[in-house]
């Protein structure tokens, strides 16, 4: 994967994660999901569309065609994930040959014109390529002047397991937004200190720690100050994880609370060696994200007005992007972690205590409060997943009744 690309799609995902992370609800997204999109779209792209397309992408719009398709290669070599593409369009609409030979491998079909019998097609496909994560393709089929011509999407499926799993506990929170609620708590400890790192933004300290998945994708858990917004905090976070800002691990963190969550205190021990003990509620988060609601961010101002034509090099038939939409998804539980999204751009036509011999460094980091988290790939440092958790996983009481008849 080239630097290159990796830094202009994560900082994609960073202005995204600004705008899109806030309020009291949590989200997650996948900038990875619509780069390479917005790449294909470029490379056909005349004008101010091309212009402004280019501009969001952050590369030459004559180089963004091959970058994506070394984009969407270098992710179908990482273990746990898989990535596809797909392109459907009306049987009528002609497409232009070398615009289609620069496209990555993917399925391609037919839009029949009937709602009903699409829709069936776009989802099967969402479901096979997210492994049942991803129900429905995120695009809309009106008919009339606004029937959808051609749908280009993308899917990305990530799974993994941690190296070290977690213990999973019920928990009363006793203080923060979540304070009185019962939750799904997970629980480890680690003789690694530095798998806990401090990063200093513009709004101040920003906690990261860091999840060591088996596939080579790895899942960092960001938390700010109470009152940083939270696209701030996911801005500091993305640039620590890749290595963009400096952080300090916890072996050289001062004692005291020196980190949002996070202590550091020297302790009796019975072993020589250090340790950090981790406390973090499960979560699942799903996400709709309709791009042109930031058209400007995604460089899609002029190639959404449908008044005109903004694609030659795709088609010689006028044509505008009608709808562009991602639908994603996260789970973080105590064996691993998950995470799905489908993009589909849909183009319109234009018009206890033992005895201790030693004393140790303990850091202590907890989750308490909403909090955000990326998934980054290990070797290139690509962001896969950004998202904020505002809905930590309510523990619920087992079905002893159930469990007692059918000795489950």
């Amino acid at each position: 994967m080239k630097n290159s690309t990796v830094g202009v799609v994560n900082r994609l995902a960073a202005r995204w994660a600004a705008v899109a992370c806030g309020g009291d609800r949590g989200t997650v997204l996948t900038a990875a999901g619509v780069w390479p999109l917005l790449a294909f779209l470029a490379d056909g792209a005349a004008g101010t569309a091309r212009a402004e397309l280019a501009e969001a992408l952050g590369i030459p719009a004559e180089e963004a065609s091959g970058a994506a398709r070394e984009l969407l290669g270098a992710l179908a070599g990482v273990r746990g994930l898989r990535a596809a593409t797909g392109l459907w369009s009306r049987a009528d609409l002609p497409l232009d040959p070398a615009w289609l030979a620069r496209l990555p491998e993917g399925a391609r079909g037919t839009l029949t014109g009937n709602p009903d019998a699409d829709h069936k097609t776009l989802d099967a496909w969402a479901v096979e390529r997210t492994d049942g994560l991803i129900g429905r393709m995120p695009v809309k089929l009106p008919q009339g002047p606004d029937e959808i011509r051609l749908v280009l999407a993308s899917a990305l499926t990530l799974r993994l397991k941690w190296i070290q799993p977690f213990q999973e506990f019920p928990h009363q929170a006793d203080e923060g937004p979540w304070a009185g609620r019962d939750l799904v708590m997970l629980h480890r400890t680690t003789s690694l200190l530095d798998r806990v790192k401090v990063a200093h933004g513009p709004a101040g300290p920003v906690t990261l720690l860091e999840v060591v998945g088996d596939t080579g994708v790895d899942v960092h858990l960001v938390l700010g100050e109470p009152g940083v917004p939270p696209g701030v905090v996911l801005s500091t976070g993305i640039q620590a994880a890749t290595r963009a800002r400096p952080s300090t691990g916890a072996s050289l963190l001062p004692v005291g609370d020196p980190g949002p969550g996070l202590t550091i205190r020297t302790v009796p021990s019975e072993s020589p060696r250090p340790w950090l003990s981790v406390s973090t509620p499960a979560f699942e988060v799903r996400a709709e994200h309709n791009l042109l609601d930031q058209a400007q961010l995604f460089g899609l101002e002029a190639a959404s007005d449908t008044g005109a034509g903004h694609f030659p090099g795709i088609s010689s038939a006028p044509l505008a992007v009608g709808s562009a939409r991602q639908t994603a998804l996260a789970r973080f539980h105590a064996r691993g972690f998950e995470a799905a999204a489908v993009t589909a751009f849909a183009m319109a036509a234009g018009a206890g205590q033992p005895r201790c011999r030693y004393r140790v460094r303990h850091a202590a980091v907890r989750f308490h409060r909403p909090f955000g988290f990326l998934a980054v790939h290990r070797t290139s440092r690509l962001v896969l997943a950004v998202g904020w958790v505002t809905e930590p996983t309510p523990y619920e009481e087992p079905d002893r009744e159930h469990e007692e008849k059918y000795g489950e």
